[in-house]
């Protein structure tokens, strides 16, 4: 009984949503520009990887 109530809750949730569907359109990014996309990766991935370098280089020019 339950379990019917949870499946019709989230059928008529599905149905109700005004998102388009399709690949890239639930994402909080763009997806159209390979380019600009690319840009974002290799900042954002980029930028983490780097963190560690620069802290070490921070302490050790440190007085």
């Amino acid at each position: 009984m339950l379990g019917q109530a949870v499946r019709r809750f989230t059928t008529s949730a599905v149905r109700s949503s005004h998102y388009a569907e399709g690949p890239g359109n639930n994402l909080p990014f763009s997806v159209e520009n390979k380019w600009r996309l690319l840009g974002m990766m290799v900042l954002f991935f980029g930028s983490g990887f780097a963190f560690p370098f620069i802290v070490v280089r921070h302490q050790i020019l440190k007085k």
